[in-house]
């Protein structure tokens, strides 16, 4: 199976990460990073150039990884609620209707944009981009619904049990900027 990783060729793990090949020996395939870093993989565990290129949805599992590692995801934020966070989530869908959709398709955006994969855009999936929020843990998803809102975390988070009026202001407050974005989102198809 070497000629499946000549030495020099790019070697992929199943997510997508990028690895030059300098060494396969014993099913094993020693890579390196362009900084120099070198690690071994198992041969059955990483996928040739050729293989990578055919796979279908190959380039979609690198999009949605990088979105799943978007910094609004991955920001440390202080402790909150894992049960306060799931409620907070449910009454927020409840009083606006798909701003969970709106979040996590906006997150995928500004990902996107940050790193330089604007011609990725057009074909950007909400319905992939909400499974990525989803992914997270609710303490991670409110985090994230709060920066979309201009808040807290812990303060979105900690209005849970108080009323819908109040809640429903910190949206409508929040949104605000958003106006135009969440019209156009609207009406988007859901694919």
């Amino acid at each position: 199976m070497t000629e499946r990783f000549p030495v020099g060729s790019t070697a992929y793990t199943k997510d997508g990460h990028p690895y030059t090949v300098e060494e396969v020996a014993g099913g094993m395939v020693y890579c390196s990073l362009p900084n120099g870093t070198e690690t071994d993989f198992p041969e059955d565990s990483l996928l040739s150039e050729q293989e990578w290129a055919g796979r279908s949805g190959g380039q979609d599992e690198v999009i949605y990884g990088r979105i799943k590692r978007a910094k609004a995801y991955t920001t440390p934020t202080a402790k909150l609620n894992q049960a306060a966070a799931k409620k907070i989530l449910a009454r927020a869908e409840g009083l606006s209707p798909g701003i969970l959709d709106f979040a996590a398709y906006t997150i995928g955006v500004q990902n996107l944009s940050e790193s330089g994969h604007d011609d990725h855009l057009e074909g950007l999936s909400i319905v992939k981009c909400r499974d990525v929020f989803d992914s997270h843990s609710p303490e991670k998803q409110a985090s994230a619904l709060a920066s979309i809102l201009g808040s807290q975390a812990s303060v979105f988070v900690s209005i849970a049990d108080l009323g819908d009026n109040l809640l429903r202001a910190m949206i409508d407050k929040g949104m605000a900027g958003h106006a135009t974005a969440f019209d156009e989102f609207c009406d988007r198809p859901r694919r």
